[in-house]
């Protein structure tokens, strides 16, 4: 890879880590299920009228929608706010990667080789370590459900690798547009409209920010640079840089929310992303070996590739 072009993938890496603080001064502002519908509705409008109309099926843009956008980042969300710090989100989220292969062995026909099987045990063994970590400083209510957001991502990951979208960012934004209505209902069910109201009214220039970063920077730009490399080189080549995604969320956390990190928690992050390591860049046997497992919506990668991370719509 050319230099400028692995310093724009450090940087959407960088973008994306730091994507956990902002979210989390965001939920000091809004609701969690109304700040995700925010997100969206941001990252959507008015992008939507300038990408064009969809270039795959319209079940696959509201499938991976109603699973991404309602499903994975609605259970984030609700995760931080309920306690789950940002730095432990960046990490404990790319257990996607594992979630990804599990459903690709069965939805897809992927064999998992003896390295991926290897990769997994040691990435679920850095999640049984952040568990133990968390059951004894944080609530573990709020770890279960970022782990049901990994496992979300997980089953758009195949989705998306279904839809095999031959433009990253088109999909993105059309993704996007999805979940606005259906998290703006459940904000309505479960936040009520007081709580929305009240944060609307609230709005200031701090939220609007807030909102235009996680819509625009870690979405918008992202995902456009990003699908701009995967275009360019092999998804080997550019997954992993994905790994970066948590070392920049845990550093930013230390850094910006004064977040600590246990040696049991810096354990956790080196089984973990070791682990997502082999399991992302290891091949998978069978006819659909290429089939990517990691950490953002890609095109499908070059034959002599291996499996590329799919999905942050930034974290």
């Amino acid at each position: 890879m050319r230099t400028t072009h692995i310093a724009l993938a450090v940087l959407v890496t960088a973008v994306w880590g730091v994507n956990f603080v902002v979210i989390e001064v965001g939920l000091g502002h809004f609701p969690p299920l109304l700040f995700s519908a925010l997100r969206f509705l941001a990252a959507a409008l008015p992008a939507v009228f300038l990408v064009g109309r969809p270039k795959v099926a319209w079940k696959w843009v509201i499938g991976v929608g109603l699973v991404l956008g309602v499903a994975k980042f609605g259970l984030l969300f609700v995760g931080m706010d309920q306690g789950m710090p940002a730095g432990l989100s960046s990490l404990v989220l790319q257990i996607q990667a594992v979630f990804t292969a599990l459903f690709a062995a069965v939805a897809l026909g992927e064999r998992p080789g003896r390295v991926r099987l290897l990769g997994m045990t040691v990435a679920l063994a850095g999640i049984a370590v952040a568990a133990v970590d968390e059951g004894t400083s944080g609530p573990l209510l709020a770890f279960t459900l970022v782990i049901a957001a990994a496992a979300c991502w997980g089953v758009s990951n195949v989705l998306t690798r279904k839809a095999s979208p031959p433009d990253a960012l088109n999909f993105m934004v059309w993704v996007s547009a999805v979940p606005v209505l259906p998290l703006l209902g459940l904000s309505l069910l479960f936040e009520g409209p007081d709580a929305d109201l009240a944060a609307l009214r609230a709005l200031d220039g701090t939220g609007i920010a807030v909102i235009l970063y996680v819509a625009w920077v870690t979405t918008v730009f992202g995902f456009g640079a990003w699908g701009l490399l995967l275009r360019r080189y092999p998804a080997s080549s550019v997954a992993p840089f994905s790994l970066l995604v948590p070392v920049f969320g845990m550093s930013s956390a230390a850094l910006l929310l004064s977040e600590s990190v246990s040696p049991l928690r810096w354990c956790a992050a080196a089984l973990l992303v070791g682990g997502v390591a082999l399991t992302s860049l290891s091949r998978a046997g069978g006819p659909t070996a290429q089939a990517p497992t990691g950490p953002v919506p890609a095109e499908p990668a070059p034959a002599t590739s291996t499996p590329a991370a799919s999905t942050p719509v930034g974290p």
